[in-house]
């Protein structure tokens, strides 16, 4: 009772401020944070009088505004929008045509602007072009300021975990130079290497005592270059645009939003899952209650060591399971080799992704099945045999109906295992969408690539499936407990219901002729 007194005071509480906060907001009158001050703006620039256009009509000032795949934003009273937003978190150092660029990140295009993220700056770079195009002064506080809130607010929605821009501290340094030098690194911005890509290289100034600039025949591991990976965090690229060019489309609400979300899943990688879970546990059940009957059947010392073969897999990392499937399976090995030239590809197809789920659930199924059937009385198989029943009969009509509770709790387990099978998959199967890409593959790939939505829903299917298995053998173990005792109560009714028969029948006075005679008793 108390804590729903005192969630009832916070819940009132919150709606009286945010009641207040938007009274306040409403109230308060709009004033351009954004923009060059209102005397420096000058009515013959096309620019400015945009910019004093929209200032007028928005009734929110300093709202930025993100495109919902995050390569958009814009915000009130500011003239210019970044479009083709792209944050590279990873550069390379390969040389093209044997000739090193040093460490560079791919940027949006030939007249983008880049943001180097660097340790003891933050290195903005826009085109003079640009500048001039969009009449824009990037000297000017308000400029900087207004390009500062719209980075910040776009790379907040791509980081996707890693590091924002918001949590820099480092200093912004503009420029418009193509090169520009900062702590013995040599920063150039628009370079095209292949054809039609353009990047950020990153070499070591020339300059510089004890540098060692990026040359010709330069070799691809070059340590110079390797070490110029660690001079900037990441690189922000995009382009600079009128903020008129920019319609942000706004994101659904409610029900429109579910609705849109839901119907954008693919929803291919629960099929393959199923798919592939259920092919695998065929194989799965059929072979592990085999190795456990055999096991049961053979001496001890070869019991020992068939044991730790088929147990293995289980405490073995899924990647060492992978790889060393992988190197089975693949043009490593002569058995490999022969079977691709038979025409059968294992490596990167779907039944290398059965075959990667039977690995690691089957000793799940072994261990349960062979745990049920050393429970069971071996007398009662022998017993059976001396009436004339056959190996077979006796396994399906007696040990098996006696094991099942057992089997049928490690035939769910081992599904499930197969189901979520994530580093074995990866090595063997690759991450192919619709073939290959089971639920676990989704999540990872999905998060990697910024859609942290996506994958918590596949999160939440893979728990509540995992939450489903585990209540199904609870209630099955809990049902044939319920079986098995009705079962006991019943024998013990009949057993008790029979006793003074019994009795009377083993009594001696019951045995004798006196007793039987009618005259019995009569003296």
């Amino acid at each position: 009772m108390v804590w729903r007194l005192g969630a009832l005071v916070l819940l009132t509480s919150a709606l009286v401020l945010g009641a207040s906060s938007v009274a306040y907001a409403a109230n308060e009158p709009a004033e351009p944070a954004n923009l060059l001050p209102p005397a420096e703006i000058s009515t013959e620039s096309p620019v400015a009088n945009s910019a004093a256009t929209q200032t007028t009509e928005t009734t929110e000032p300093g709202t930025i505004e993100v495109s919902r795949n995050g390569t958009e934003a814009r915000g009130d009273n500011i003239s210019f929008a970044v479009t083709d937003f792209l944050r590279s978190n990873k550069g390379t150092n390969k040389t093209y045509n044997n000739h090193s660029f040093g460490y560079r990140y791919p940027v949006a295009g030939p007249n983008a602007f880049a943001l180097v993220a660097a340790e003891s700056a933050l290195v903005v770079y826009v085109p003079a072009a640009t500048t001039q195009t969009l009449g824009l002064n990037f000297d000017e506080p308000a400029t900087q300021e207004a390009f500062k809130k719209l980075i910040e607010e776009i790379d907040e929605r791509v980081a996707n975990g890693n590091l924002p821009l918001k949590t820099l501290t480092a200093p912004f340094i503009f420029t418009s130079e193509p090169s520009f030098t900062l702590d013995d690194c040599v920063y150039q911005f628009g370079v095209e290497v292949e054809p039609g890509y353009y990047y950020v290289s990153i070499s070591a100034d020339s300059n510089a005592s004890g540098a060692v600039s990026g040359s010709s025949n330069a070799n691809t591991n070059d340590p110079d270059n390797a070490s110029l990976s660690t001079v900037a965090h990441y690189v922000n690229s995009g382009m600079l645009v009128p903020a008129s060019d920019v319609v942000i489309d706004s994101p659904p609400q409610g029900v429109a939003a579910v609705w849109e979300f839901f119907g954008g899943i693919d929803y291919r990688p629960f099929w393959v899952s199923l798919r592939t879970s259920l092919v695998a546990m065929i194989f799965v059940f059929v072979l592990g209650l085999a190795a456990a009957l055999y096991s049961l059947r053979i001496n001890e010392r070869l019991r020992a060591v068939l044991d730790s073969i088929f147990t293995i897999p289980m405490v073995l990392p899924p990647t060492v399971c992978g790889f060393l499937l992988l190197v089975a399976f693949g043009n490593s090995t002569g058995f490999g080799r022969w079977l691709i030239d038979h025409g059968v590809v294992l490596v990167f197809t779907w039944p290398g992704a059965v075959i990667a789920a039977f690995v690691v659930a089957f000793p799940l199924m072994y261990r349960t099945a062979r745990g049920a059937f050393e429970s069971l009385d071996p007398n009662l198989g022998d017993a059976a045999r001396t009436l004339g029943w056959s190996g077979s009969r006796v396994f399906f009509k007696l040990t098996l109906p006696l094991a099942w509770p057992s089997i049928a709790a490690g035939t769910v387990l081992s599904f499930a295992r197969a189901l979520g099978e994530f580093g074995a998959t990866l090595f063997v199967a690759g991450n192919f969408a619709g073939i290959t890409q089971t639920m676990p593959l989704a999540i990872y790939f999905q998060w990697m690539g910024g859609h942290t939505e996506v994958a918590t829903f596949w999160v939440v299917v893979v728990i509540l499936i995992s939450f489903l298995f585990i209540l199904f053998i609870n209630w099955y173990a809990a049902r044939v407990q319920r079986y098995r005792q009705a079962g006991a109560d019943i024998d013990q009714d009949e057993v008790c219901s029979c006793e003074p028969h019994s009795s009377e029948a083993r009594s001696p006075e019951a045995r004798s002729p006196e007793a039987r005679s009618p005259k019995a008793g009569v003296r």
